[in-house]
């Protein structure tokens, strides 16, 4: 799906999805995974793309069974899409294992790199335009926030998804309490 006025065409998934985008002229593709989690198959199908993958869990609070994401993996997703500026016509896959938290939060990024001048809260309506399941990993996003200048616009922002999404599915509260992101559905009520 196409975003707005931003300069690329983006597309958000999980890894079920991903045969279903091999046809989809894809030029570039982040994908994030589990760090135990071997590479998915469907890129054996895919055209030539230029691809980063990064590995840690779905967490935003550190746990010595879990790697969480860190600065570094944030720096290493912004600049993969700032060169994507450098491209003609690109089109940029982003996928987690859902398509859910963490592909949502570092497409967020990448959009608002893009237009330093739009709002948080219209980055995140094109992200839940692309992915009305989005859940941004706040981990990521506070990280991103801090190295985009962005003074807290993104997390203060994001509380309005988090929201739209309990406003649906409310039983996700508890999932996510229960998951170590209790801070993410708080950031919902304040939302």
């Amino acid at each position: 799906m196409q975003t707005g006025n931003f300069p690329f065409k983006i597309t958000i998934c999980g890894i079920p999805e991903l045969p279903e985008h091999r046809a989809a002229g894809v030029t570039h593709v982040l994908s994030i995974l589990d760090p135990d989690m071997a590479d998915p198959p469907a890129f054996q199908n895919f055209g030539p793309h230029h691809r980063l993958a990064l590995r840690f869990h779905d967490i935003i609070e550190p746990t010595p069974e879990r790697i969480a994401p860190i600065r570094a993996d944030v720096e290493k997703l912004l600049t993969y899409g700032r060169d994507l500026d450098r491209e003609r016509a690109p089109h940029l896959l982003i996928h987690c294992h859902a398509g859910v938290s963490r592909s949502t939060a570092s497409a967020a990024l990448i959009l608002a790199q893009a237009d330093p001048t739009r709002p948080a809260g219209a980055v995140f309506d094109a992200i839940s335009s692309i992915r009305p399941r989005a859940w941004p990993n706040m981990r990521i996003l506070e990280f991103g926030d801090e190295l985009l200048g962005r003074n807290g616009e993104l997390v203060a922002a994001v509380g309005a998804v988090y929201r739209r999404v309990l406003d649906r599915e409310p039983h996700i509260e508890e999932f996510m309490t229960e998951g170590g992101r209790a801070r993410e559905v708080l950031a919902a009520l304040r939302g």
